[in-house]
Order: C-alpha cells, then sequence, then structure tokens
C-alpha cells in the first residue's frame, strides 16, 4: 500500500506542474517549495528545538491560532514554527508575527520529511483538524518527537474506517493524541483500538468569541451602514451571489455586505456585473458617495471577521457546492445564519439548525422565507452566541496536557 501512496503523491506533484500555467494557485504551490530546505536551513539554524505547527490552510490556522498563541503566551521563549500546505495559509500568514519561521511543507515523501525533520529538530509537533501525511508522522515517530492532533474530527465513510484502510489506520497508529471535537470522534478511532484519545472540543470556538470581544473597528463599513439593518453575506461562490442579487431587490429598506470566497479581479467583476452599482470596499473614501448604495463588496482578505459585528443576519457561502464556510465567526456576534443545502459535514451547522439559530434553504423562495422568518425571530441570535460561549474552553484543555511535553 505505501508504494500506492508514493505514487499518488508523485502523481499530484506531476499534475500540479502541468496545469501551473493556468492555476495560480498551482504556480504559487510549487514556486513557494523551490529552494525549500536552503530556505528553512537558513531561517532555523539558530532556533533550538521549536514547536511545529502544521496547518493545511487559512481556516485551519485560524482554528489552531488559539492553541499557538497560548503557548506562545505561557512559554514565551518558545521557538515557533509554522509549515502551510496551501498557499491560501501561507501567502495570507507568511509574515505572522509570532512565529520565527514560515514555511511551505514540503511534499511528504521519505527523503524529504526525513531532512524537514532534520532541519528544524522539533520538541513537538501540532497538527490541526486533519492532515496525515505518512511520512512526517513516520519520521516523528521514529525520533521519538511527540505529535498531536487537536480539533481532529472523524466520520464513519472514511477510508481509516473502512476494511480495506489498514494502512491509514497505522498511520493514525503514530500519532501520539488527539484531541477531537465530538463524541463520534471518540467513538471512531476507540473502535480501532486507538485510546490515547480526549474531547476537547472545537478550537474555533474560543478563537470566534475571543475576535468578537475585540474586533477590528471599520470606519469606511460603518458610515456604509449608517442606521440601516445589514445583511451580511460571507465567503459566497457564484451560485450564492445569484440569490443574493434576486434577495437584495426585494428589500431595499436593507443594506448588503457580501465577501465573495474568490476575490481575483474577473471574479469580482462578475459580481458587479450581476449587482449594478454595488460599491467596494477598496474604492471607498470618507466622501464617496459609494457609501450610499445599497450593496458593499469587500474586496480585500482579512475583513470578514470583523464585518460581522455590523450585521443584524447573515449567509454563509458553499452551501451549493463542497460545503458551507465558517458559520461561527457569524455566530459570535449574535447573528443567526442562513446557508445552502450542503452543510452535513458540519456539526455546529447541525447544532445552530436544531437551536433555531440557523435556516438551511435550497432556492430564493426557501432565502426570501428564512430572512423574514429571522427577522422576526428575536431569539434566534441570541441563541447563536449563547452556543459559540458554550463550546469554549477547549484550549486551556489542549494547553495544559502539552505542558508534559515542553
Amino acid at each position: 500500500m505505501l508504494w500506492l501512496y508514493n505514487f499518488g503523491v508523485f502523481l499530484y506533484k506531476t499534475l500540479l506542474y502541468i496545469v501551473s500555467p493556468f492555476n495560480t494557485k498551482a504556480k504559487l504551490f510549487l514556486k513557494g517549495r523551490k529552494n525549500i530546505f536552503k530556505n528553512i536551513k537558513n531561517q532555523v539554524t539558530l532556533i533550538k528545538k521549536p514547536i511545529w505547527f502544521h496547518f493545511a490552510s487559512l481556516g485551519e490556522f485560524e482554528q489552531g491560532r488559539p492553541v499557538l498563541e497560548d503557548l506562545k503566551r505561557v512559554y514565551p521563549d518558545k521557538k515557533i514554527i509554522i509549515t502551510f500546505f496551501s498557499p491560501s495559509g501561507y501567502e495570507i500568514r507568511k509574515n505572522y508575527e509570532l512565529a520565527d519561521g514560515v514555511f511551505y511543507l514540503p511534499l511528504d515523501t521519505n527523503k524529504n520529511a526525513a531532512e524537514f525533520i532534520r532541519l528544524v529538530d522539533p520538541e513537538i509537533a501540532i497538527f490541526t483538524k486533519y492532515e496525515f501525511w505518512y511520512h512526517y508522522f513516520k519520521t516523528l515517530n521514529d525520533h521519538h518527537i511527540p505529535l498531536i492532533i487537536i480539533s481532529g474530527i472523524f466520520r464513519p465513510d472514511q477510508v481509516f474506517f473502512k476494511w480495506y484502510g489498514g494502512f491509514y489506520r497505522r498511520l493514525l497508529g503514530l500519532v501520539t493524541h488527539f484531541f477531537v471535537q465530538n463524541e463520534q470522534s471518540v467513538s471512531l478511532l476507540k473502535k480501532i483500538n486507538l485510546q490515547n484519545v480526549s474531547l476537547s472540543g472545537d478550537t474555533r470556538f474560543d478563537r470566534v468569541a475571543e475576535n468578537s470581544k475585540t474586533p477590528k473597528h471599520l470606519s469606511l463599513v460603518e458610515k456604509f451602514c449608517g442606521d440601516f439593518p445589514i445583511f451580511i453575506a460571507g465567503s459566497t461562490w457564484p451560485q450564492d451571489e445569484q440569490l443574493l442579487a434576486e434577495l437584495l431587490q426585494q428589500h431595499p429598506d436593507w443594506k448588503f455586505i457580501i465577501a465573495p470566497h474568490e476575490i481575483g479581479e474577473s471574479h469580482l467583476q462578475q459580481v458587479l456585473k450581476l449587482i449594478p452599482g454595488a460599491a467596494r470596499y477598496t474604492h471607498l473614501s470618507e466622501t464617496n458617495t459609494a457609501l450610499d448604495q445599497q450593496v458593499l463588496v469587500i474586496d480585500n482578505i482579512g475583513l470578514l471577521s470583523s464585518v460581522y459585528q455590523y450585521g443584524k443576519i447573515a449567509y454563509i457561502g458553499g452551501g451549493f457546492g463542497a460545503g458551507i464556510h465558517n458559520t461561527l465567526e457569524a455566530a459570535a456576534f449574535g447573528l443567526p445564519v442562513i446557508f445552502g443545502p450542503k452543510y452535513d459535514k458540519f456539526q455546529e451547522a447541525k447544532d445552530l439548525i436544531a437551536l433555531k439559530a440557523a435556516i438551511s434553504i435550497y432556492s430564493i423562495e426557501d432565502l426570501s422565507a428564512a430572512f423574514k422568518k429571522l427577522q422576526k425571530d428575536p431569539n434566534a441570535g441570541m441563541m447563536a452566541k449563547k452556543y459559540v460561549l458554550d463550546k469554549t474552553g477547549s484550549t486551556d484543555q489542549i494547553v495544559k496536557y502539552l505542558e508534559k511535553y515542553i
């Protein structure tokens, strides 16, 4: 099975080279790994036994960030090394102030893993949610370096729990300890004889709760909002935007803020064509008449988590594609949420629906009905916020456990 895994990694790299001339993310993926070991060596030469955090992408970084920042608070002299698999994480957080080095993770080969661990020589490795790399896990295990998974979540349909998943079960056996989000994950791991598991919940709750206490003040967004009630649509995709374009026409007494998931110029132009007259955030100024428009498009990265402070109701995109994006950022500010039908992999979405703090929709008719219903329900937003606050605390549990290794 290992040969098939290695072939899959090789094939993935080959496909990246083929598509990179036409795909920005693939190009960044390859460019960022060029001379990677030379870059790592230059930066880590004087760093002794750092804590290594690995994140798949930006979402996992935000999820694991509370643990990273709490560890840095408790151990201010410890060095931190961060790796990302995806450009969407690395390109945004490559200058993260608490890290002593931020790198792309070299592809998972036996040679790469051995060289990376030799150069970095971490005291402990912490992976967030997922990313299960055989050669890195085995090399860490061979060097007796603890490997911790935080905010892990497992489902019965994953390969680990299939009759043919023996190779991947052995991979999980290389993990020192799992901190998982729900009881189902505990049960699944114990069924394959992995007892080194703790139910801690999801560190994202700690992150979004903290963010809701100290959001950035966005004066131009505040001025755009004025005295209007605000509907905020976060991480939207084209199918979401089609629905929103119809909804906003039905409610001229509301203002809408839309933050597309993809903010390349071509997609932004599609949004502006769909919603004529919409203002762009980066084009606003204190005297700009665009502040009087009904719709504001957020056309840069890093604002959405603070934009939610100005809203009354939120729509979370992605539910007509691979799956919805982050509902908790909005819920932490006391916003009830609406999203599309693809939410089955997200426990928090199911919980919010059960609490009547969220509604899943399939069509513009559903969206209109959900919008009207949430306007009339004063408890929905309060229940969303309470749900987030009641789920905080996993960071403390994890950091206290990690103290034995640091």
